[in-house]
């Protein structure tokens, strides 16, 4: 997974953090999580908050349709 398959990182957060809505997290809690995601594969220093807030808006569409 890279910062640019929000889809993926918003399957794989709602997988691990069910019970969490999504836009109570800060970013930088975020940053974390999506880093440490099993299969995420790219430079932890290339999120900005743009790829941030579009993996929180997958993630948050994800967490509605549970």
């Amino acid at each position: 997974m890279k910062w640019t398959d929000s889809e993926q990182i918003a399957i794989a957060l709602s997988e691990k953090f069910p019970d969490t809505d999504p836009l109570t997290v800060r970013f930088t809690d975020l940053r974390e999580w999506i880093v440490h995601l099993e299969g995420f594969d790219d430079d932890p220093q290339a999120s900005n908050e743009a790829k941030l807030e579009a993996a929180q808006m997958a993630w948050y569409e994800e967490w509605q349709e549970q």
